[in-house]
């Protein structure tokens, strides 16, 4: 009979992993870092280059392009365990900024667009832990 114990392993790391955090991973290594929520069909332009720039600057996100309300939206993103929630409407877009959620429920209000990016990334990059 032969053993290999190294087969096994990274499936139990990720075990133990998975129940630490409770699925609530760091943004690091949460799959969907952002999840973009336009309010309305008419915010879908400024959402759909909100994602561009986001994918562009090498973060992962998703479109939540669905015709439901706000509130589904959110609580699937909840749900999906995404860290940030971006909301577009008509003052994120006219302003050219985004009103940022935590998936903890946490509303951080309107931020700048590139100044929130730049903060994300260094979130990212130094691997932090909340």
């Amino acid at each position: 009979m032969i053993h290999r114990a190294i087969v096994g392993s990274p499936e139990r790391f990720l075990m133990v992993l998975i129940e630490h955090f409770g699925g609530n991973f760091p943004t690091w290594l949460t799959p969907v870092q952002v999840k973009v929520l336009p309010i309305t069909e008419k915010h879908l332009d400024y959402a759909n280059e909100v994602t561009k720039k986001l994918k562009d600057a090498g973060i992962r996100v998703e479109l939540d392009d669905r015709n439901e309300r706000l509130q589904a939206k959110i609580r699937d993103a909840q749900m999906e365990k995404a860290s940030y929630m971006f909301i577009v409407g008509d003052k994120e877009t006219e302003a050219r900024s985004v009103a940022v959620r935590k998936r903890n429920s946490d509303d951080l209000g309107a931020k700048d667009f590139d100044e929130f990016v730049k903060s994300l990334k260094k979130e990212i990059q130094e691997k932090v832990i909340d």
